[in-house]
């Protein structure tokens, strides 16, 4: 029998992604039998990382400097932003270490079902980086899902009076399929094989 604040705790690891009430309860006895070397370690980065950790004030990226080592690294290619919906979905491109531009993270897609509008994205502060800087190319790393497709048509339109080339991941990306379950070699297939979005 468990008490309240095994529950607790369980029901809390449950919320995260990928974590149901099983796997949950396992991860809970993990960490209290081995408390001194996994459980209060754990504890501590988690602290440290929410004192530390925060979004990017220029493209959304997590990390614990602002601007994040992504935009303030001079060796990156300054005139392409790939533009993606999570931060979660740039770690996945970072992963696959075939881009070498900037980023942008919207922080979600355009949804009439969950009444996310554009003033709830990004996507002003993307309007003003592109107008601001020498960019050259936007690439559109959404979702192949109808509101991902939705959003991206959206801001290649916001995008059409600007000199900018706008283009999006190819067909490795499934239709319906999220940028952070696939791995390295559909996304490195899906960035070489992008194409101007044509509206």
């Amino acid at each position: 029998m468990s008490t309240a604040e095994i529950d607790q705790l369980a029901r809390l690891l449950a919320k995260l992604p990928g974590l149901g009430a099983r796997s949950s309860r396992r991860a809970v006895l993990a960490l209290l039998k081995r408390r001194e070397t996994l459980g209060e370690p754990l504890v501590r980065a988690l602290r440290e990382a929410f004192d530390k950790v925060r979004a990017c004030g220029v493209c959304g990226n997590l990390d614990s400097i602002d601007p994040c080592g992504i935009c303030a690294s001079q060796r990156r290619d300054r005139q392409t932003i790939l533009v993606c919906e999570e931060v979660e979905d740039l770690w996945a491109m970072e992963r696959a270490q075939s881009y070498g531009g900037l980023y942008h993270v919207l922080g979600g897609k355009l949804s009439a079902i969950d009444a996310v509008g554009p003033e709830d994205l990004g996507i002003d502060r993307l309007m003003a980086r592109i107008q601001a800087d020498d960019v050259k190319e936007v690439i559109l790393a959404l979702g192949a899902t109808v509101d991902g497709q939705t959003t991206a048509h959206y801001i290649a339109e916001r995008l059409a009076g600007l000199a900018v080339n706008v283009s999006r991941l190819g067909h490795g990306v499934p239709v319906g399929g999220e940028l952070n379950y696939l791995d390295e070699g559909t996304l490195q297939a899906a960035l070489r094989a992008r194409q101007k979005l044509t509206l």
